[in-house]
């Protein structure tokens, strides 16, 4: 886990640094870990980190005194290899035994020099991802590891994502580690058995980022750019690999392309939610959109279809304001198909979303009010939203109840918005 204290440093930094360092804390701490375990074995998982945090907490130290550096990430890649180094000179009998495993590669008499190069991180983190992946961890462990890992996310975000207690999550990670240290685990490029293997285990945990960031769970926000770009930028080392560019791959990243081009529309000037029906067209970002496509087409390569041709598709069609060209239709299609390939409650709420557009919201009301979410904010607010115009004292009951389930700020704005408006629309 990532030092405890290393984390509480960052509130005692002034509000520069507090923006940019817990961002190159999410981007380069997994980095730097990755290419230290790459070098070191994964039984030094915790040595890595406790390195690569002692270099946060070092930053953290010196910009509050000196303030930040030209080119930040440079500084942190400096003082990542000279604690390295320092480590290894404190602990000369790992360092011969680093030196024996890699004396292949390190000239006699020559110091091990980290690699902090673009193209080395790459391979670290790619090596990595099919790492914590492996068949011997059970596929939550693996998610969790890999998140906690290569995405930078700690045991509480992790924790909410799943909808379970961080305890929990700390033994999947413990166990996770001890399980690869136990097995002798080597971090090394992935053969083509361990790509076929391991790659749905290593998509889920970049859909599980993704989603967490495009709505996060686990803070008082709707919207975590970092994180979604962070999934963005792991997809896209499996798309740039020729052994990992598989039909499947492009597809989540056609996913997560055409999600992202709405994201400047989806939250107003104060951060309220804005609703699609709603959003500025004219903020969707069209080079996203035409790399969705990209990567759709490239995902169309072979007949066989996953869950994330079927979302991406679904998503190309919310790029398209206009309801033209049967768009609902299409969208309420490719959700029952989505419904048959891998059933879930909250796929089967969002498809009667698309249903109500189709044929009508009294039909939508009654598929919806059939799925066991009563706990959930959205189903609260797609059934406030549907019963508007029909039954305002049920729109309003609904509403009201998905005000209490509220995560965010933002929701709970927006249901406080539309019980007043309702409330409004009554007393007239």
């Amino acid at each position: 886990m990532p030092s405890y204290f290393c984390r509480k440093a960052f509130l005692f930094v002034c509000m520069e640094e507090r923006e940019l360092l817990p961002h190159l804390f999410r981007t380069e701490y997994q980095k730097i870990v990755s290419v230290l375990c790459y070098l070191f074995g994964i039984e030094h998982i915790t040595e890595a980190e406790d390195i690569v945090s002692d270099t946060f907490l070092a930053a953290t130290e010196s910009w509050s005194a000196r303030g930040i550096p030209d080119n930040p990430t440079a500084w942190l890649y400096t003082v990542a290899k000279n604690k390295t180094k320092n480590w290894l000179k404190r602990n000369t009998f790992f360092q011969q035994k680093l030196l024996v495993d890699l004396q292949h590669n390190i000239p006699r008499g020559e110091e091990i020099e980290v690699d902090l190069s673009e193209q080395n991180i790459t391979d670290s983190q790619l090596a990595m991802i099919f790492t914590v992946c492996h068949p011997s961890i059970p596929a939550e462990s693996q998610i969790a590891l890999a998140l906690n890992l290569l995405c930078g996310f700690g045991a509480q975000e992790i924790a909410d994502a799943y909808l379970t207690n961080k305890e929990v999550i700390y033994k999947r990670i413990s166990r996770a580690k001890d399980k690869l240290k136990e097995a002798d685990i080597k971090i090394q490029q992935p053969t083509l058995a361990q790509i076929n293997d391991r790659l749905d285990a290593v998509l889920k945990t970049l859909y599980l980022l993704f989603s967490e960031g495009y709505y996060s769970t686990s803070t008082n926000t709707v919207l975590r750019k970092d994180l979604c770009l962070e999934a963005m930028r792991l997809n896209y080392l499996l798309v740039d690999h020729p052994h990992t560019n598989k039909p499947a791959v492009n597809a989540l990243l056609a996913l997560m392309c055409f999600h992202a081009s709405r994201f400047d529309a989806r939250l107003n000037d104060i951060g309220g939610v804005v609703l699609y029906d709603d959003q500025d067209e004219t903020l969707w970002n069209r080079e996203l959109i035409e790399r969705g496509e990209y990567f759709l087409n490239e995902a169309a390569a072979t007949p066989d279809v996953t869950k994330y041709h079927l979302e991406a598709a679904i998503a190309y069609w919310h790029t398209h304001k206009a309801d033209s060209g049967g768009k609902w239709e299409n969208i309420l299609d490719l959700y029952n198909h989505l419904l048959i390939l891998e059933y879930s409650p909250i796929v089967a709420l969002n498809r009667t979303f698309a249903l109500a557009k189709v044929k009508g919201k009294q039909q939508a009301i009654s598929e919806a009010e059939k799925l066991p979410l009563a706990d959930n904010y959205f189903y609260h607010s797609l059934l406030g939203n549907l019963y508007t115009d029909i039954d305002d004292h049920k729109a309003l009951q609904h509403y009201k109840t998905a005000l209490q389930l509220a995560n965010s700020a933002a929701d709970k704005t927006l249901m406080a918005k539309n019980i007043d408006q309702l409330n409004q629309r009554r007393s007239n």
